[in-house]
Order: structure tokens, then C-alpha cells, then sequence
């Protein structure tokens, strides 16, 4: 019995409690940040409870009581937000590394594969498809001119697949693209063009392509083992 307490893995409260330990190492402003955070938050809790009913001690620990409770909520907010993001700088720029994000980060609106629809063998650069309320979103892994041409090729064979479905275009690159940590925030940001039975409806069409199918897996990250931190909410 106590070997297996001893095997027994980490609960989730401790291995948050790693995650921060190894994000405010690495990243030394990540804790001053998350401690101004929490700070900030208890001082207005004081201060509205000073305001709102002077000299009633009781109001000062409810509001203190309360500020404490925001502080530390926003401080593990901002810890949580620093950590995905260290996750994403350590594995940027390796082959894969899109995949990876795909395969953890997906809200339930968008329909995504963590394998690529198209790859160059000698470069590792590759394409990822994502579709969802925006349309079809096209991330190229790289910055160079032959990515821009297997955009423009997937981006045709979309256009005959599905005809009226918008195509985005992005590349996901440390140079002159969109960095790693940035590409879902950018993509929830484009405009609404489709309804959830059309994402359904050209998920499907697309899906029955084939498109990836046989395309060997870039080495490098690994998006079936490799996940990055799990968003909430």
C-alpha cells in the first residue's frame, strides 16, 4: 500500500503548482506580474470595503476576504497564460509544432487536424486546415516562397471542393508570420461566414478529399504525444 502512494501520480492542484514553479523560473516577470495581480485585486477589495461601510470591521475582512479570493484567481490566470505561452516558445519553429497546438487548443465550433493536407519532404514545411464559424483557415509552417505556393494550391483544391467557402491564408513563423503562441487567437478573431451546419457540410466535403492521407508525419513534435498546456472554459 504505501509503494502505491508512493507511484501514485500527482494531484492536479500539485502538478499546477509545478507548472508555476517551472514557468516563474523560467520566466522570472511572470511571478512580479501574477503578484501585482494579486495585490492589485486585495487592494480593491480593501478599499470598497473602507468606502462602502467605514469603520464596520466586519465589511473590511468580507471585502478582504473577497479581494483575496480575485487576487489569487487572477494571479493563476496569469500564470496559466505565461505557462502555455513559455509551452509554445519551447517548441516553435520545430516541424510539428502547428499539429501540436491543433491537436489541444481547438474550440468545439472549429474542426481541425493535427496532421498536415500537404508537406515538403525536404523542407519539413507543411500546411494545416482548420474549419470553423470563419471559414477555411490554411496554416503554412514556414515562411518561404514555396509555402506560399502550397497555400495557393490547397487553397484551389478548397475552392472546387466546397465553392463559396471563404479561405484564409495564414503562416505561422518566428521571421515574417504569426508566432505560434498567437495563431488561435488570431484565427477566433476573423469574421463570422458560416453557420454550424455549413462547417459540418464543408468539414465533410473536404474530408472526403483524402487530402493528407499517405503524407508522411514531419519529424520533429509529434502531435499525438506532444500536447500543449489545456485551455479552460
Amino acid at each position: 500500500m504505501p509503494k502505491d502512494k508512493k507511484n501514485k501520480a500527482p494531484g492536479r492542484f500539485r502538478q499546477l503548482l509545478q507548472v508555476y514553479k517551472i514557468t516563474a523560473k523560467s520566466d522570472p516577470s511572470s511571478a512580479w506580474i501574477a503578484a501585482l495581480g494579486f495585490l492589485g485585486a486585495l487592494g480593491v477589495g480593501l478599499i470598497a470595503g473602507y468606502l462602502l461601510d467605514p469603520g464596520n470591521p466586519w465589511s473590511m475582512v468580507l471585502w478582504g476576504l473577497t479581494g483575496t479570493t480575485s487576487g489569487l484567481l487572477i494571479a493563476m490566470i496569469i500564470m496559466s497564460k505565461r505557462a502555455e505561452r513559455n509551452a509554445y516558445m519551447r517548441i516553435e519553429g520545430q516541424p510539428g509544432a502547428v499539429g501540436a497546438v491543433l491537436d489541444s487548443q481547438i474550440r468545439r465550433s472549429w474542426r481541425a487536424n493535427p496532421m498536415p493536407v500537404a508537406i515538403n519532404g525536404k523542407t519539413k514545411e507543411a500546411v494545416y486546415r482548420m474549419v470553423g464559424p470563419a471559414g477555411v483557415v490554411l496554416i503554412a509552417e514556414g515562411s518561404g516562397a514555396r509555402v506560399t505556393q502550397m497555400l495557393d494550391d490547397e487553397a484551389r483544391k478548397i475552392n472546387r471542393a466546397a465553392p463559396g467557402a471563404t479561405v484564409h491564408k495564414l503562416k505561422v513563423s518566428q521571421d515574417n508570420g504569426i508566432r505560434l503562441h498567437a495563431l488561435l487567437k488570431t484565427v477566433y478573431k476573423l469574421g463570422k461566414t458560416m453557420n454550424r451546419a455549413e462547417v459540418t457540410a464543408v468539414t465533410n466535403r473536404l474530408e472526403a478529399l483524402g487530402a493528407g492521407a499517405g503524407l508522411p508525419i514531419p519529424k520533429g513534435i509529434d502531435p499525438t504525444k506532444v500536447r500543449a498546456p489545456k485551455r479552460k472554459g
